[in-house]
């Protein structure tokens, strides 16, 4: 069942990737245009009846239910990869924090928290000449705790 389920998920995942890239297309863009410009020349054949309306609304919505997940599916891909691609960069940089790798898997609240140590940084920051002179809290704290000290030294 195992290997079924992982066929059907790589069968998914080619296919939406394919539907993907064709309805992002400007050809796709520009069926859809012609589909609605047919559609509305027609109303006075259909009288605009209800079933002339009925049609469109019928199809658009079957369309964009389908693309929801198409989408979706596409997205997460994609989202997949590029936290993988952050996590090796945080992971082989020498100055980056490895408490970042694999963060989007923290709770909303540890989100939270973490938001605010950066926030807290960028606060201290400011202070600094160079916004990128530091990249702990730590550090821009005691940065900032010398260059206070320096300054009293001067004055």
């Amino acid at each position: 069942m195992d290997n079924n389920n992982n066929g059907v998920m790589s069968l998914f995942g080619q296919f939406s990737k394919k539907v993907t890239k064709a309805t992002g297309s400007p050809y796709a863009f520009l069926l859809a245009l012609l589909i609605i410009i047919v559609w509305a020349v027609s109303g006075p054949l259909f009288n605009f009846s209800d079933t002339w309306q009925l049609v469109i609304n019928t199809g658009t919505t079957i369309i964009t239910f389908l693309m929801v997940f198409i989408i979706q599916q596409s997205q997460n891909k994609d989202t997949i990869a590029l936290q993988i691609k952050l996590n090796e960069l945080i992971a082989s940089s020498e100055k980056a924090s490895n408490r970042l790798v694999d963060i989007e898997d923290l709770t909303e609240d540890e989100l939270e928290k973490a938001k605010g140590f950066y926030r807290k940084l960028a606060d201290l920051a400011q202070m600094e000449d160079d916004a990128f002179i530091s990249h702990s809290i730590e550090e821009a704290a005691e940065t900032h705790e010398e260059k206070k000290n320096l300054q009293k030294k001067r004055n």
